[in-house]
């Protein structure tokens, strides 16, 4: 196999980043596209200028095609039987981040994928934008020693979806809750895998800032992080952000700082004591790393990781972003919402015994009453 044959399924606004990321690719080839309305179906294929994409009406028929693997694009509480189904097809899957909304969830797409012999992997760009490989490699090589802080910052605006009644962003359901679900998968799985740690307990306060419908989860939320290994975080996630997307990070250790923003041109800089660094030891160093502002940091993320993937495919070798690590980044997002929801902080083991007892899909039932509502949204 010289290539991987990807189908997509699921014609929305994601899959202009995978689109744009791989238009030069020759491992990645998107030959294929189901979604449970033609229309955007057929105009996704029809703008398609690589390659004929073929338009799938039905999924049983786009499963049974001649494609090596799926790319599933849809909103988070489909990711579960959108597996399934691509699993029992003898199909490969790369899936949109955040794996699953429920353990269970994760549980089904791991063991499905696993019994039927395919490769999953949650398309986690994060996990692959270059400037965070730096930060993993100079942490892992102990450039700044053990590291006692991290603040980190993920801003969008999907304010219009979230003012949209029966839109799927922001239904504790479809979503599996707000901006702590969606943006808090990149934080929790790009942090593990960093600093090769897990969260150990979380305490979470959401908000809704931008709008007032009742039936929503935040928009806005704020949690304090401790590691198990002692490292204590501050993420923040932020639905309501004006100016274009960024993300930002701090990270604080025994011998130096990093500090990395994807709104900066050279988007890392490290200021280390450590001998390994040289003539760039106790300065600010900006190490050249491939990377563009908003939206090219998205593309080159988002090459990288499909990329990495279809060589996965060719290869036979399992990725090193396992479903396990993704499944984890869910476990931390269910520990913030049992958290808000309880008013302290909870646990890995607290969401475990709700895991045994009752399900996680009760973390998430009822989820906006516990959100608070800007009191000035009213006034306006």
């Amino acid at each position: 196999m010289d290539f991987v044959k990807f189908g997509i399924i699921g014609a929305g606004s994601a899959w202009g980043f995978h689109r744009a990321g791989c238009r030069d690719s020759t491992v990645a080839k998107f030959v294929a596209v189901y979604d449970v309305n033609i229309k955007n179906a057929e105009r996704m294929a029809k703008q398609y200028r690589i390659n004929e994409m073929r338009v799938f009406s039905d999924l049983d028929e786009f499963l049974n095609s001649d494609i090596d693997a799926v790319l599933i694009t849809v909103p988070h509480v489909y990711h579960e039987s959108l597996v399934i189904a691509a699993a029992a097809a003898g199909k490969h899957v790369l899936c949109e981040k955040p794996m699953a909304t429920t353990l269970e969830g994760c549980d089904q797409m791991i063991n499905a994928t696993k019994s039927a012999g395919v490769k999953l992997m949650i398309a986690e760009n994060h996990r692959f934008l270059p400037a965070h490989q730096y930060i993993h490699d100079a942490i892992q090589q102990n450039l700044i020693g053990d590291i006692a802080l991290i603040r980190a910052y993920e801003g969008v605006n999907e304010i219009p979806g979230l003012s949209q009644s029966g839109f799927w962003k922001g239904d504790p359901v479809k979503a599996g809750g707000g901006a702590l679900m969606d943006m808090g998968a990149h934080k929790f799985a790009t942090l593990e895998w960093i600093l090769d740690d897990q969260v150990e307990s979380i305490s979470a306060t959401l908000a809704k800032q931008c709008t007032t419908l009742p039936e929503k989860a935040e928009d806005n939320a704020l949690a304090i992080v401790r590691f198990k290994k002692g490292t204590i975080a501050e993420v923040v996630v932020s639905f309501t952000q004006i100016p274009p997307p960024y993300n930002s990070l701090e990270i604080h250790g025994t011998k130096g700082s990093i500090l990395e923003n994807h709104n900066w041109e050279h988007p890392v800089r490290i200021n280390s004591t450590d001998a390994k660094m040289a003539e760039y030891r106790n300065v600010w160093f900006e190490p050249e790393i491939e990377h563009g502002i908003y939206p090219f940091y998205y593309t080159i993320s988002f090459r990288c990781e499909d990329e990495y993937f279809a060589n996965c495919i060719i290869e036979d070798r399992d990725p090193e972003f396992t479903p396990e690590q993704a499944r984890s980044a869910i476990a931390d997002i269910l520990m913030g919402y049992i958290s808000a929801k309880a008013g302290k902080s909870a646990t890995r083991a607290d969401l475990m015994q709700i895991y045994e007892s009752r399900g996680t899909n009760s973390i998430l039932e009822n989820l906006n009453e516990f959100v608070p509502i800007n009191q000035n949204l009213s006034k306006g």
